[in-house]
């Protein structure tokens, strides 16, 4: 079954140099009322900055005729492809210095358009830095170096359909520029969902999603894109792959599994076949509140290795539940949300509270389904999780330095990693700056084994030197997970600004693999140089 698009409502201008839409950015009396929460920042926030400040110069290369309907070299259309959305490139944007513009901007819309723009490139050696919504925190999408002579930026936003449906097996072949909302408007009329919901949703695209291996926002059972795959079409310069649609296969290492996180360095990713769900009919949700934070630690523990799976499982500490709005009495919260498209949770939803309770927790109400009334802390929550992006941005224009950052580990290292983070992360921010920082944690999502510990870090920066404040402080970070054997990355990717202590984790067999695939694959070294391997 086919599908067409769907009318995916009025269009909102995106910004260039911040989160999202523009007008959803806090004014200038917001910024400051967020700079007086960090003693220390500007008096007054930076100016939004304008393209028309910047030095876009003219592009280094031109393309053949028979691809210069795909190109385009406006200026405000190249700025708005030099970065991606993390802190450090905000702060480039602000202090007016984004890094390499890239020379042309090109939007294919199918197959052979991406073939025969990598075969222009690799013929003129010109970079190609695959782009999708641009929402990546890791510098996963910009160029760095001088090694090319010119730069294309590779968006797949007009490759956005869902071409087909298979009911039966309730699984979609997409494209894979296809943005979170248009995704998901496309399958909603035919009662399914991909039910992939990073926090990224509205600003990243399902490409993106599968180079970067990207988590969602449910907390058990299937937490990655991974999960969800059956079958990969990815364009590189040697060739198209395209692995077979199965449900299973026991056929030698996973096609699929060498694009998966590749980050747009050994090829395109243009189309998947995705495995789909029934849309969820029954909800229900709660919060539970803790003095404790090892018991409450313990409480996620217990619903973890339980077989209960609720879809939210998110505990704040006392911290990240008085800036969300969450509580404002020290206590940490914990988050539960359970959903089925088949039976009511309400039953699961109660087990989890009495796994909580024994662990010290004390119960608020609960809700169940939506005609029920929302629980408080949930909601604020909720609230707090979509805007926070936009407060960053907030805070940046007033000269702080907010930096987030997530990892995952075993159970028996959390207590100890957690700890260490707040501590010499937290000295690393005061010692670069001299001011008084924020440190704060949740569990994003937990697993039998593990835990995904996500951190924030506020503090007023140096003017001007914000970024250096930033590197200091991402430094700390790095080695503090290493040293208790954390993964640099649960689920923002690797990127440019994760590669040291990526290279750190990474076995040395598996590297060589990955340069002799790269080799292969790209054999004139054009596809998004510089991340994963050299």
């Amino acid at each position: 079954m086919s599908a067409t698009p769907s009318d995916p409502g009025p269009s909102r201008r995106r910004s260039w140099w911040g989160w999202g839409h523009v007008d959803a950015h806090p004014d200038d009396a917001e910024c400051i009322a967020l700079g007086a929460l960090l003693p220390g920042t500007l008096a007054r926030p930076l100016p939004i900055p304008r393209v028309s400040d910047l030095a876009v110069g003219r592009p280094a290369v031109t393309p053949p005729p028979s691809l210069a309907h795909l190109v385009s070299a406006d200026p405000d259309v190249r700025a708005a492809h030099a970065m991606g959305k993390a802190y450090r490139d905000v702060v480039r944007a602000l202090r007016g210095r984004p890094g390499r513009i890239p020379d042309l901007v090109a939007r294919p819309t199918d197959d052979h358009d991406v073939v025969d723009l990598l075969e222009w490139a690799g013929e003129r050696g010109v970079a190609v830095v695959p782009f999708g919504g641009g929402s990546s925190v890791v510098g996963g999408v910009e160029y760095r170096g001088d090694a090319h002579g010119a730069v294309l930026s590779l968006d797949l936003t007009s490759m956005d359909r869902v071409l087909e449906i298979d009911t039966v097996g309730r699984s979609a072949r997409i494209q894979a520029g296809a943005l979170g909302p248009v995704l998901e408007g496309q399958l909603r009329p035919h009662g399914l969902t991909l039910r992939h919901f990073p926090q990224s949703f509205e600003f990243s695209t399902l490409g993106g999603w599968l180079a970067t291996r990207a988590g969602g926002h449910f907390a058990t059972g299937r937490t990655h894109i991974d999960d969800f795959v059956q079958s990969m079409n990815v364009v590189t310069p040697a060739g198209v792959s395209t692995s077979w649609r199965l449900p299973a296969s026991g056929a030698g290492p996973s096609p699929d599994r060498l694009f998966l996180g590749s980050e747009g360095t050994l090829g395109v990713i243009t189309e998947a076949w995705m495995r789909l769900q029934e849309r969820p009919r029954h909800k229900a949700s709660t919060s539970v509140a803790f003095a404790d934070f090892q018991q409450a630690l313990d409480a996620v523990r217990a619903v973890a290795q339980s077989d209960l799976a609720p879809a939210n499982c998110r505990l704040l500490d006392p911290g990240e539940a008085l800036l969300s709005g969450a509580s404002r009495d020290g206590s940490a919260v914990l988050v539960f949300g359970f959903e089925s498209a088949s039976a009511p949770v309400d039953d699961r939803l109660a087990a989890a509270l009495d796994m909580a309770h024994a662990h010290g927790g004390r119960g608020r109400t609960t809700t169940a389904d939506r005609a029920s009334r929302a629980d408080s802390a949930v909601g604020a929550w909720r609230s707090a999780f979509l805007r926070m992006p936009y407060l960053r941005d907030g805070l940046a224009r007033m000269g702080a330095v907010v930096e987030t950052f997530e990892t995952a580990a075993t159970w028996d290292r959390i207590p100890a990693l957690i700890d260490a983070v707040r501590t010499e992360v937290g000295a690393a921010a005061v010692k670069a700056t001299g001011h008084p920082a924020t440190v704060n944690c949740r569990l994003t999502h937990v697993y039998p084994d593990g835990a995904a510990p996500y951190f924030t870090v506020a503090v007023a920066g140096r003017p001007g030197e914000e970024i250096e404040v930033w590197d200091d402080i991402k430094a700390v970070a790095g080695d503090v997970l290493h040293r208790h054997g954390a993964t640099v990355t649960h689920h923002h990717a690797v990127g440019r600004d994760h590669r040291p202590a990526y290279d750190r984790q990474r076995p040395e067999p598996f590297a060589k693999v990955l340069r002799a695939a790269k080799e292969a694959l790209d054999p004139h070294h054009i596809l998004n140089p510089g991340v994963l391997i050299d």
